[in-house]
């Protein structure tokens, strides 16, 4: 009965967008205007302190496909070499914490993001985690064509890639773990057994309170993990609890 765990990139394992962290790569690159840049300058800030919406979102989403429209798929790999210490660096220490804690437990991990899937997957060896989930541009003789050649990983999106993965590895999701700050991955919290509020928006806070899911607060300069749940369990509990939960599955595993 093996089981994983499913992470959020933006405002769960990293403290903001990683979409605008591409952007200025992208910038610097070529690849992107100043207009652009600046726009999702806006959109990052906004994003920081109160989560994303589906038409922010979208509208990245086709101004990245519009900007590596042409492009090579060498050339973005290289701008990878940029990015991943960025987002490295990026990356909240408790989230670490979580990642040590399922990966004691015997437990596979892994980013679901709509991030393009050839910076993340990088990203997440680098994190060493088991692979990553993500948005697949289409590729014609090496070169983008600004097309999606797979559902956008995004609301739903995570969920339907999370269900076909765990199909063709036998993941148990009742026993799995889902990670995230935002509503709409409602879709992908609702999938596994063990969802947890990351930093949520005020629609998913309100939604796990009235659910009783945990929700548990990353502060990155306090390097502790300060949490509330319905029944408020602290989540420096909810850490021991996932931690033994976890061992003990990841026995039967």
């Amino acid at each position: 009965m093996a089981s994983a765990a499913f992470f959020d990139l933006d405002r769960t394992l990293i403290s903001g967008s990683s979409l605008y962290t591409f952007g200025r790569v992208a910038w610097r690159a070529g690849m992107v205007s100043t207009p652009e840049l600046l726009s999702d300058l806006r959109s990052a800030v906004a994003f920081r302190f109160s989560g994303s919406t589906d038409d922010s979102v979208a509208q990245v989403r086709d101004r990245v496909l519009g900007a590596i429209e042409g492009v090579s798929v060498e050339e973005l790999t290289r701008l990878g070499d940029e990015i991943i210490p960025r987002l490295v660096d990026d990356v909240r220490r408790e989230a670490q914490g979580f990642l040590e804690l399922h990966r004691e437990a015997g437990r596979d991990t892994y980013m679901v993001t709509a991030s393009p899937i050839e910076i993340v997957q990088r990203l997440a060896e680098e994190l060493e985690m088991t692979g990553a989930i993500a948005t697949v541009a289409e590729v014609a003789d090496g070169i983008y064509t600004g097309k999606l050649s797979e559902p956008f990983c995004y609301g739903p999106g995570k969920a339907v890639a999370i269900a076909k993965l765990s199909g063709e590895l036998g993941y148990e999701l009742a026993l799995s773990y889902g990670y995230s700050d935002s509503v709409s991955d409602l879709p992908m919290l609702e999938l596994v057994g063990h969802p947890v509020a990351v930093n949520p928006d005020r629609e998913l806070e309100r939604i796990a309170r009235a659910r009783g899911w945990p929700i548990v607060e990353f502060s990155r300069t306090a390097k502790r993990v300060i949490g509330t749940t319905s029944a408020a369990v602290g989540a420096a509990g909810l850490a021991v609890g996932t931690y033994f939960l976890g061992r003990r599955h990841g026995r039967l595993a």
